[in-house]
């Protein structure tokens, strides 16, 4: 079966790691057609926007897409491109897996976690306006439609994967209104759920628990913009961004990215980690079920990255991206 995929390549180190994930891909017999895309900064210097709607109409069509980091400019600019996909698709999950890769430093091993985000509303949505000069107001809309399905998305997903606990994550002390919803959904999902432990946390706290003890957490589900501190910190945890997942999931599309920057350093000098990415498209694989593939290339990647010989220079090692690409292939061919 031949798989037709959008891909958006990103800016800065997008397309190197982008093409390195491919290749890996390919070598791992998977059959894809990939529909290819620019988004973001090169997208409003060659079409005036940063998000052209033939990329949003080629991933509804093909209910998927993999994409690479795209900057988002600070205090202006365009809104960011991450946020208007997750809109227009509504991708109102977005997954992220924490887990420790064999071989790459980190101040916590066999750590095992995933983050459940709500990706469409909440103060990250951004919107926001000048009410007088000096004077902006940012709005948080929680609704009772997108608290309830994201917390049904956590419990599915931990029934599914057999994982034994969901802590809803939230500042209801405080935003009794707004929080306060997003607990509320939570726990009456949760009483459809009762062979799944129910757990709830301040999000401060939270924050404090998971660089103290983060072993005590299992799945953490949060709105949009407590997602996006926490998960970061999360990773943290087992190495950096470079070695982490993303998944954002609709009823009808589903986007897989890398979530690190655009590393505008050491773009075009074959220096790039693509392991990220490679992990998203992991996920992505096993999605429109290709586990097998999928299984054979992580296990390729664990390989390589345990071994140490062949890793880039954010893990430790001398090698391009080219050559731990190369790497990863030969240990794909050996298995």
């Amino acid at each position: 079966m031949t798989h037709r995929i959008t891909l958006i390549p990103g800016d800065g180190i997008g397309p190197e790691v982008s093409a390195a994930v491919l290749r890996i891909i390919d070598a791992a017999g998977v059959a894809i057609e990939w529909e290819r895309f620019v988004a973001g900064a090169e997208a409003v210097d060659r079409f005036g926007t940063a998000l052209p709607d033939e990329v949003v109409e080629s991933v509804r069509r093909n209910g998927i897409a993999l994409k690479g980091p795209i900057a988002t400019p600070i205090g202006g600019g365009f809104e960011s491109v991450n946020v208007r996909l997750r809109k227009a698709l509504d991708l109102y999950a977005n997954l992220r897996p924490v887990r420790n890769l064999p071989g790459v430093p980190s101040r916590f091993g066999d750590i095992d976690l995933i983050i459940v985000r709500e990706n469409t509303e909440g103060l990250y949505s951004g919107l926001e306006h000048e009410v007088v000069p000096g004077v902006v107001e940012s709005l948080k809309i929680v609704t009772e439609k997108a608290s309830t399905r994201i917390a049904v998305f956590a419990f599915e997903h931990s029934r599914k994967h057999k994982r034994r606990k969901v802590t809803a994550v939230h500042k209801a002390n405080i935003m009794k209104k707004s929080d306060g919803l997003f607990l509320q959904c939570f726990r009456r999902v949760a009483l459809d759920y009762p062979d799944i432990e129910r757990d709830e946390k301040i999000v401060d706290n939270t924050c404090m628990q998971l660089v103290m003890n983060p072993y005590q957490f299992d799945v953490l589900l949060m709105e949009n913009l407590y997602g996006d501190i926490v998960s970061d910190l999360a990773a943290g945890l087992v190495g950096g961004l470079g070695v982490v997942p993303s998944g954002n999931i609709g009823l009808k599309a589903a986007l897989f990215e890398a979530v690190h920057g655009t590393a505008p350093d050491i773009a075009g000098k074959n220096l790039a980690n693509p392991t990220a990415l490679l992990l998203s498209s992991i996920m992505m694989l096993h999605h429109i079920h290709e586990s097998a593939a999928a299984n054979r290339i992580e296990g390729a990647l664990n390989n390589v990255i345990q071994a140490r010989k062949t890793v880039t220079r954010d893990l430790g090692g001398t090698a391009s991206t080219s050559e731990f690409t190369d790497a990863v292939i030969a240990s794909l061919d050996n298995k």
